[in-house]
């Protein structure tokens, strides 16, 4: 990551999507910026909290986020929301009275989709909740424009009393172009007053009565602006064709068709009428270019044009110019030319995602793994009782992987703190087997504390499992309420987990080394025979945070049988090499792990004289 805080008025620079938000929103005076970690936005937040004179934090969830963002708003600073496209969802309530109250100092929101779902549970199209809370979406197409956009952004935020949404796709967040940069604005030297005014920023119905038609108004108005905003632009071409193309399917659309007119779209809501007829005359065919759902596309048919566009282009999956180029040949848009495959391309082997060697969830999945089922007798039942079992309801976290063989240690995953739900919802459904709900240290403070306290309060018997990393380590380690490490790095009050855990109401509270595969296992097996809500605290560091041991394990292959014990622990460090078992100890945690030694059956693994030594 390089210093774009260092950046001067002038110059040129090669950076990120993430890198030139980042730096736009600052230099267009943005002082406050929140947001909760998640690929791929999180080095927005990563950017900004390395510039002096604005506030930057990680936020508990999204709709936190959003709400301090709209409160600092409110007085004036311009502020910046950021977080991946699900995060939205948790922030929908925030965005939508965010919409009625209007703004005072600008507010953007920042949700980066992830078409093809590189790190996600969905791909969701979030314009969507542009027209559904009636306010701007603007969408760059480069690094460049997303530096500029910024600066625009803000300006009608503030022009129109509304909040903002910048969307990005992983492909623009990530990607990198030349930015040529503006400079700081003085807009920046603007200081944070409140003024109040209840009929704006009280939602009580009398007054939101109001706000309603504020907004209707402001929609008109804000299509009048898209018809000559520079966020909009049409190129001209030689050919009969024109496309309507949007963010990083711009780019695509121009490598594809060279020779057509487009109308880049900048704002893809609301979209000038007048616009779009303008355009659609120029041309013979109008098709429309874009990731996911046929959201211009839609918009231009509900005007009575022409258009055609997801009847050929994918509406799943992340695009590319070989993806438009084919579908466009099929729709005999090209001519079946034979293209070459990009220099780049080769073939690599297939390696499915796995647990980091060192990782502390591991652990406790053999250890669910090898827990004895068994039915727990209910004398009533809502419906007919399933098969006897552990079942196991997952969160979204690194520890997701354990759902993969050997581990199989999850039954469902749909959302950040749903384990919890899910678990007491098959429980009071009737379900007989036990039930465990395994949730990262940082999910929980995201959106666990709410679903344990109602756990207690429903007087469910289900255990709870928080797999405490000290990190939020799939989005790259950033710091959470329980951590005390803030988006600067610095030291704050950090949450204590069982405290806080004990202070909901949960009487049966352990906290246990993730690298004991005995008192995993006993603890697993008295909370699953146990009649109370119990929780078992799981801690252990992330393995690419601790300093790596090099005291590697080693297989004494006189000693080992084969039997394969060792590979249920789907650690990458153990292999097959030349017909035995052995440890890479390029890839082995050494004493920062030690599972293997506690699983091997006859004592074949250990730190014996062939060990690598520092």
């Amino acid at each position: 990551m390089q210093d774009i805080q260092k950046i001067s008025a002038g110059s040129k620079h090669l950076l990120s999507g993430n890198e030139a938000i980042a730096l736009g929103a600052y230099h267009a005076g943005m002082k406050v910026a929140t947001a909760y970690p998640g690929t791929p936005s999180t080095e927005i937040l990563e950017n900004i909290a390395r510039f002096e004179g604005v506030y930057a934090e990680w936020s508990t969830n999204e709709k936190v986020a959003l709400e301090i963002a709209m409160g600092a708003s409110y007085t004036g600073v311009r502020c910046l929301c950021s977080m991946k496209h699900v995060g939205l969802n948790v922030a929908a309530d925030s965005l939508l009275s965010a919409s009625i109250t209007g703004v005072n100092g600008g507010l953007v929101v920042v949700s980066a989709d992830d078409p093809g779902m590189h790190s996600s549970q969905n791909e969701q199209d979030n314009r969507h909740y542009a027209r559904l809370a009636k306010i701007p979406v603007i969408e760059p197409y480069d690094s460049q424009s997303a530096y500029d956009f910024m600066f625009l952004a803000f300006d009608i935020s503030e022009k129109y009393d509304t909040p903002v949404l910048l969307r990005t796709t992983t492909r623009i967040s990530h990607s990198k172009s030349l930015v040529c940069i503006k400079g700081l604005s003085e807009v920046g030297a603007r200081r944070a007053s409140f003024t109040p005014n209840p009929e704006k920023y009280v939602m009580l119905p009398a007054f939101a009565r109001k706000r309603h038609e504020v907004i209707e108004n402001r929609i008109l108005e804000l299509r009048e602006y898209a018809q000559n905003t520079p966020l909009n632009q049409v190129l001209k071409g030689t050919g009969s064709m024109g496309i309507i193309a949007n963010g990083i399917a711009f780019q695509y659309a121009k490598e594809v068709f060279p020779d057509a007119a487009v109308l880049r779209l900048g704002m893809t809501y609301p979209l000038s009428e007048q616009l779009v007829r303008e355009f659609a005359d120029s041309v013979e065919k109008l098709i429309a270019i874009e990731e996911l759902d046929p959201f211009i596309e839609e918009m231009v048919r509900g005007m009575g044009i022409e258009v055609s566009g997801k009847d050929f282009i994918p509406i799943t999956g992340e695009l590319s110019p070989e993806i438009v180029a084919s579908s466009a040949k099929k729709a005999g848009l090209l001519e079946d030319v034979e293209s070459e495959e990009p220099a780049c391309r080769a073939e690599l082997p297939l390696r499915p995602p796995s647990l980091c060697p060192g990782c502390p969830h591991r652990g406790l999945f053999y250890a669910l793994g090898k827990t004895p089922r068994r039915i727990k007798k209910v004398t009533s039942a809502p419906t007919k009782p399933t098969a006897g079992g552990l079942v196991i309801t997952g969160d979204i976290g690194c520890y997701t992987l354990g759902a993969y063989k050997p581990l199989n240690g999850l039954d469902t995953c749909a959302c950040m703190g749903a384990s919890i739900g899910h678990a007491l919802g098959m429980e009071k459904a009737g379900v007989t087997d036990k039930l465990v709900a395994v949730i990262g240290d940082s999910t929980f403070m995201h959106s666990g504390l709410t679903a344990l306290a109602n756990a207690v309060y429903n007087q469910s018997q289900i255990t709870i499992v928080i797999l405490d990393n000290m990190t939020t380590a799939m989005t790259g380690h950033q710091g959470h309420p329980a951590t005390g490490i803030s988006a600067g790095g610095k030291k704050t009050q950090a949450v204590n987990l069982e405290n806080a855990v004990r202070g909901i109401g949960v009487d049966e509270v352990v906290v246990l080394d993730a690298f004991d595969i005995k008192a995993l296992r006993e603890a697993v097996a008295r909370a699953t025979e146990s009649d109370k809500l119990s929780v078992i605290i799981v801690r252990g560091e992330c393995a690419p945070l601790r300093a790596r041991s090099f005291a590697c394990r080693v297989v004494d292959t006189s000693v080992c049988t084969r039997c394969n014990t060792c590979f249920k622990l789907a650690c990458p460090a153990i292999q097959y090499k030349d017909g035995n078992v052995y440890i890479d100890p390029e890839l082995c945690a050494g004493d920062n792990c030690g599972l293997c030694d506690q699983v091997c059956p006859v004592g074949a693994i250990g730190v014996f004289d062939e060990a690598v030594k520092e």
